[in-house]
């Protein structure tokens, strides 16, 4: 029986290692209806009348949660999504907005420096300040979202690393 060479066992496993890779990355948590506005808060912020009422999911770090008599509103630095609409917080921000929910949330549960994806409908902009400078908040109405916990951050991402070289890992 003749042996297939390395270089073709290499070309067909590799395909098969990256899908099975790929099939491990959970799903998105909300179901677009394919109406999302791919606008960022801050495209918004330029040109809110544009995206009036269009929906969005968006993501990123809570900076701050505010609770008032009927509702609650976080802060959030946005950051783009990953396919499974996760908040990939390596990259660089997006601007900022406010998730406006209707009630009361446990600001213990929105803690700041976590990373939360939401799904909600625009509805218009708000001038406030970041420290002492003037920045315009796109709102968005809260229907539903999400505080990732750690290991659903790490859940569906591989360990394997190929390089060159000496390095530490610390996890």
């Amino acid at each position: 029986m003749r042996h297939l060479p390395a270089r073709i066992l290499i070309r067909l496993a590799l395909p098969a290692a990256l899908l099975g890779l790929a099939a491990c990355a959970p799903a998105p948590i909300y179901k677009s209806t394919g109406t999302v506005a791919a606008a960022t808060p801050a495209q918004v912020a330029q040109a809110p009348e544009r995206y009036r009422n269009d929906e969005v999911i968006w993501g990123g770090r809570i900076v701050k949660v505010d609770v008032f008599s009927d509702h609650s509103e976080i802060e959030l630095l946005a950051y783009p999504l990953d396919s499974s609409q996760r908040p990939r917080a390596n990259d660089s921000g997006n601007g900022r907005f406010i998730a406006v929910a209707r009630g009361y949330l446990e600001p213990l549960s929105y803690p700041a420096g976590a990373l939360m994806t939401i799904d909600g409908k625009l509805d218009g902009t708000r001038a406030g300040k970041v420290g002492e400078a003037d920045y315009v908040f796109p709102l968005v109405e809260v229907s539903q979202s999400h505080v990732w916990t750690p290991a659903e951050m790490s859940q569906g991402r591989s360990n394997i690393q190929f390089g060159l070289g000496v390095g530490v890992g610390i996890h």
